[in-house]
């Protein structure tokens, strides 16, 4: 190597620290002549609904019961079935009451479910409190039902050794934990649902025939079986599902 060649080979090293202490030895990326920089998309924030109306809807998703309650009015004599929304935070908490026998003067009977309603608008139930529900005041609560599709109860029985008809305490329990499938003519699943402990289920269909066919549930005898049913538009069909205890 000659002492030129030499020379010329320490001019580029020099030139090559040079530039990688300027630019810190990073390697930058290329780019199309007038192409924005690239970001990640924004995620919208999850929150819970805006409005008490709004979580009152979302409850009604789950439940074929409430479509007739409207919000409770304290200057209303004789209210005696009705929704109350608070929040707190950001969640909701929402509570429908039933009340029925001689409301005028404050209702013998009443029973109420509670549920939260907190992100992304989903509804967690709480508590469900009161009077035993009669045949008769679930027909009620079904009738101003606006959806089209198939909703009803889950319960077990029996809950006492020896039945005893009124008494809150021998009443079937709700059963949490029901996988509910929804079978076509064809036998084709088209829908599942799985129960809270509130027993309740609500689910959107088209009209047609169909048979809701009950999972097991840890605990519980056997299966409850399936139910065969139609659903018309405008209309939800009510199905009792009703569970073996085991008692006797």
């Amino acid at each position: 190597m000659t002492p030129t060649t030499s020379a010329r080979l320490l001019v580029v090293t020099a030139l090559a620290v040079v530039v990688a202490a300027c630019t810190g030895g990073a390697t930058q990326p290329s780019s199309s002549p007038g192409a924005a920089p690239s970001a990640s998309p924004a995620v919208a924030p999850s929150v819970a609904p805006a409005t008490g109306e709004a979580a009152v809807d979302a409850v009604r998703t789950v439940s074929p019961l409430f479509d007739g309650l409207g919000p409770r009015d304290k200057d209303l004599i004789g209210q005696g079935s009705y929704w109350e929304a608070t929040t707190s935070g950001d969640a909701w908490t929402v509570t429908f009451t039933v009340g029925w026998g001689d409301c005028q003067a404050g209702c013998i009977d009443t029973h109420a479910w509670t549920y939260t309603v907190g992100k992304d608008s989903v509804p967690t139930f709480e508590s469900e409190i009161g009077s035993v529900l009669t045949d008769q005041v679930i027909a009620g609560l079904n009738a101003a039902s606006k959806a089209t599709g198939v909703g009803g109860r889950v319960g077990a029985g029996p809950t006492c050794p020896v039945e005893r008809p009124g008494d809150p305490s021998c009443a079937p329990r709700m059963v949490a934990g029901a996988v509910l499938v929804v079978q076509d003519q064809a036998g084709k699943d088209v829908a599942t649902f799985t129960t809270d402990a509130s027993g309740l289920f609500r689910i959107a269909l088209a009209p047609g025939d169909y048979t809701l066919v009950p999972g097991p549930v840890e605990g519980l005898m056997g299966q409850a079986k399936p139910e065969p049913f139609t659903v018309s538009q405008g209309a939800e069909t009510f199905l009792p599902v009703a569970y073996d205890t085991g008692i006797r």
